[in-house]
């Protein structure tokens, strides 16, 4: 990943423990959380159950529960918990010197678009 593609985001005590801030990207709005013991992790403000706003949900551990329906989302895979299934996107999240950066991951809209390229 080439460091043109991280962005700042601002300070990792702008972020709650066990909270989150959402960013807004061209890719859509991108949650940015921060564990109790400090990990910061990214995703898709998006539940894949029905698209709930993970960013208003309650950090468990490295778990997020979606508002609506509390399902359990993995912060570090973006897997729903079982019996749940579904996956929102991660996108790549460090932190330096206190300062978090972000890098939205395209992937998954470059595959998004060759899919729909595909079915027309």
């Amino acid at each position: 990943m080439s460091e043109s593609q991280w962005m700042e985001i601002g300070a990792l005590a702008d972020i709650p423990p066990r909270g989150a801030r959402v960013v807004r990207t061209e890719l859509g709005d991108i949650a940015v959380f921060r564990a109790a013991d400090d990990a910061v992790f990214a995703l898709d403000d998006r539940c894949p159950h029905q698209g709930g706003p993970l960013s208003q949900g309650m950090v468990l551990g490295h778990r997020v529960a979606c508002p609506l329906h509390n399902w359990q989302i993995e912060l570090g895979s973006g897997e729903a918990v079982a019996p749940d299934e579904g996956c929102t996107r991660r996108h790549p999240v460090r932190v330096e010197d206190g300062r978090v950066y972000l890098a939205p991951d395209t992937g998954g809209a470059a595959e998004a678009a060759r899919s729909v390229e595909t079915e027309s």
